[in-house]
Order: structure tokens, then sequence, then C-alpha cells
């Protein structure tokens, strides 16, 4: 064979190894840029409201069963905390329009705060009352901001400090403000359910303003407790509940 003709056919087998070689770079699995988290949720939009009872029997039954029992299932919430967390957003409409606090936030405060009653063990019994009592950690300092007591240990039963109590974690001095019975009992505790989702919609009504917006939103949430993993916590759950 001639030189000429090693030559062409050297330049072949090049020219088919390039195409090999481009082909298999073309084809080869890339790895995918990692996706990026999603931002955290600034805020709780209010969700849908809840379906009136036609014929409430006391507070716990402002929303219609029908609609506790469907939305009980779809979120996870226990029914018997849904109704009272309804009934305060249901009570607040009535009383303060212009506030717009949604079920669906305060849902989110009570899972943060007692994954709604169950801390420890507890649970809500048909009347409202977490059993056993929820108490939590001395307002001491360290982790906590400084509280000193304020209600002689009556309603923590701690005479030193003041602690958060409660389904809703409310403190003796947010609970001295905000008390009733809207469980309609006769008695006014923080360790019921009906009583604590009541004054928590009380309270954040008057620290914020319009809670259909965000900056009303935040401005509520953040008086109950101004750390930002909280606020950030908060929002993702009322942000869930309302999917």
């Amino acid at each position: 064979m001639q030189p000429r003709a090693f030559l062409w056919i050297a330049l072949g087998v090049s020219l088919v190894g390039l195409g090999v070689l481009i082909a298999l770079t073309l084809l080869a699995p890339r790895d995918s840029p990692p996706s990026a988290e999603p931002p955290a949720a600034r805020w709780g939009p209010p969700a849908e409201e809840p379906v009136r009872s036609a014929a409430p029997a006391g507070f716990a039954t402002l929303a219609d069963a029908e609609w506790l029992a469907s939305t009980a299932e779809a979120t996870g919430i226990p029914q018997r905390a849904l109704a009272a967390y309804a009934a305060a957003a249901i009570s607040r409409t009535d009383a303060d329009p212009d506030c717009h606090l949604s079920w669906n936030t305060l849902a989110a405060i009570g899972w943060a705060e007692s994954r709604h009653g169950t801390h420890g063990g507890s649970s809500i019994q048909p009347d409202g009352t977490t059993v056993p009592a929820i108490i939590g950690v001395a307002l001491a300092g360290g982790s906590t901001d400084v509280v000193t007591d304020s209600d002689n240990g009556a309603i923590d039963g701690d005479p030193d400090h003041d602690r958060a109590v409660g389904p809703m974690q409310l403190i003796p001095q947010t609970w001295r403000n905000w008390h009733n019975d809207a469980s309609g009992d006769g008695v006014e505790d923080p360790q019921n359910i009906d009583d604590a989702a009541n004054a928590t919609a009380h309270y954040l009504c008057r620290a914020g303003s319009d809670m259909a917006t965000e900056d009303g939103w935040r401005t509520a949430i953040t008086t109950y407790n101004n750390a930002t993993a909280y606020i950030t916590k908060v929002a993702e759950a009322a942000t869930r509940y309302a999917d």
C-alpha cells in the first residue's frame, strides 16, 4: 500500500475516534446543579374561614362539626384543639373584624408551643383541659429571658420566676391581661385550650394590626415571641395548615 493511502486511513480513523469522543461527551450523564432550597415562609396568610355551626351550643361548637372533622383529618390537628382555634378565630372576627385573625395562625402557634397540647405526654380532654398540666421552664436567664415572678406562683407553681403555662404557653403576666372563661365552665384556666386560644386571639389582635397583611402578621407574632426561628416555624406551620 502506498504511503499516501496509509495517511488517508489514519486520518479517517482519527476523525471516527473524534466523532465517538464527541458523542460520548454529549451523551454522558451530567451532574445536575443542586436545586435551590425554597425560601422560608415569611408569614402565614389567612386560610379560608371555618364553616360556622348552624346551632352552636357553646364556644367549642362555633365551627361546624363536619368542617372540624374534615379539616382535622386533612391537617392532623387534634379535633378538640382545632375546635378551640376555629372558635377563637370566629369570635375575634365578630368582635374585631379588622384584625383578620385566622384559625391557621392560632393552630400554628399551638403546634409550635405544645404540639396542640400533647407536649410531654399531655392531652386535651373533651372539656378542653390539658392533662397533665403543661408548665414551661423557669424564665431565669441563660437560654431564656429573665422574668421574675408576677403571680406568687399561683398560676405556674414557681414563686421565684414566671413560667409559660398551658397549650398556648402563656406567661402569667399575659394571662393576667387576657384571662377569660371561653369554655364557660366557670373557671378561667390557661390550661384549658378554649380559654388559652381565646386569650391568644385577643393578644394577637391587640399586638398587631391587620393580620391579613405580612407586616401586621409579623408584628403580632414577633410580639408573642421575637425569635426569628420561632416566627419562621409559625409561618411555615400556618402556611401548611392553610394549604
